[in-house]
C-alpha cells in the first residue's frame, strides 16, 4: 500500500532559467509517491527538505543559517568539479536524477532506510547532519485518501494517457516511465485501434509511433486533431526514429504538439509529460 507522503521542498538559489525548469519538475514531482511540492515561504508551514544551489555563495550561506536552526535533509546542486562536497547533483539539472535525489533524501526519514547519498553530502559540505525536528509532527500526506486504490487515484487526478506503438518494448518502457506519476495509461498497437480509443475517451496526451501496420502516425494525428475538443485538450507527441527536418515538418503539418526521437531520452520525456499536464496546458493558455 503506498504511503502517499508529500514533502515541502525549500528551493534556495538557482537562476531564473533553472527556477522555471524546477517549476515544471515539481508539477510532476507532486504526483509521485513520495510527492514533492515547492515550499512557499509565506505559508505557515515549514519545509521538509532543502534544495540548494551551492555554487551561489549567498544561497549556500542562507542554507547554512537555516540548517543550524532546522537541520533537515538536503539535496545540493553544483557545477561539475565543485571543490566542496564530492557527492552532489551536478549541473546541468537532469529531471530523472534530481527526482531520484529528492526521493533518496527523504528515504532516511524512515529509520529503516539506509542513509541517503544527499544526507552524507550535507555533512561533507560543512553543515550539520540533519535529524527530524522535534515537535514537527507527522509527515504531510497526499490530499487523496491513503487507502484509495490506484485506479481511483488516477481518476481523481483526471489524466489519462494513450501510448500507440506496435513495439512491445517501447510500450513497456512508456508504462515504466508513466506509472510513478499516476497516469491512467491505455495502449494501442496500431493506428486503427488508437483512433477507436480516442473516439471514445478524452486523453491528456497521446504518444504516437509514426511507422505502424495499417494507417501511419501522421494520419492518426490528423484524425485526432480533427476533433475540435482534442485540439484544446489532447496533446499528440510523435515517437519515432525518423529525425530528419522533413519528418518533423510532416509531424507539424499533421498537427502534433511535440516530436521525440527514439531511443527516448528519459529527461526529455519527463519534460514533455510535464508540459502537457492539463494544469500546465491551462497555465500556458491563460498566458498567451
Amino acid at each position: 500500500m503506498p504511503h502517499n507522503h508529500q514533502y515541502l521542498v525549500d528551493v534556495i538559489g538557482f537562476n531564473p532559467t533553472e527556477r522555471a525548469m524546477l517549476t515544471s519538475i515539481f508539477a510532476l514531482a507532486a504526483r509521485r509517491d513520495p510527492g514533492f511540492v515547492q515550499y512557499d515561504p509565506v505559508s505557515a508551514l515549514t519545509p521538509d527538505l532543502y534544495l540548494v544551489d551551492v555554487d551561489d555563495a549567498t544561497a549556500l550561506g542562507e542554507f547554512r543559517a537555516l540548517n543550524r536552526r532546522d537541520a533537515l535533509p538536503a539535496v545540493l546542486v553544483a557545477s561539475p568539479g565543485h571543490g566542496g562536497a564530492q557527492e552532489v547533483v551536478e549541473r546541468p539539472l537532469q529531471w530523472a536524477r534530481l527526482l531520484q535525489a529528492m526521493e533518496d533524501a527523504v528515504a532516511d526519514l524512515d529509520e529503516t532506510a539506509p542513509a541517503p547519498l544527499v544526507a552524507r553530502t550535507a555533512e561533507a559540505a560543512g553543515v550539520n547532519t540533519w535529524s527530524r525536528r522535534s515537535g514537527a509532527g507527522p509527515l504531510r500526506t497526499n490530499p487523496l485518501a491513503p487507502d484509495a486504490n490506484r485506479s481511483d487515484i488516477r481518476r481523481a487526478l483526471g489524466d489519462a494517457v494513450l501510448v500507440v506503438d506496435d513495439n512491445a518494448t517501447v510500450r513497456a518502457f512508456m508504462q515504466a516511465k508513466l506509472a510513478p506519476f499516476r497516469f491512467e495509461v491505455d495502449f494501442a498497437e496500431n493506428g486503427e485501434e488508437a483512433v477507436g480509443l480516442t473516439g471514445g475517451r478524452e486523453y491528456a496526451c497521446v504518444f504516437l509511433d509514426v511507422v505502424m501496420p495499417g494507417i501511419d502516425g501522421y494520419q492518426v494525428c490528423k484524425l485526432i486533431k480533427g476533433n475540435k475538443q482534442a485540439i484544446k485538450k489532447t496533446a499528440v507527441v510523435m515517437l519515432t526514429s525518423r529525425s530528419s527536418p522533413f519528418d518533423k515538418l510532416r509531424g507539424s503539418l499533421a498537427g502534433c504538439d511535440e516530436y521525440l526521437t527514439k531511443p527516448l531520452d528519459e529527461d526529455r520525456l519527463l519534460e514533455v509529460i510535464a508540459r502537457f499536464l492539463p494544469s500546465s496546458r491551462k497555465h500556458h493558455s491563460r498566458h498567451r
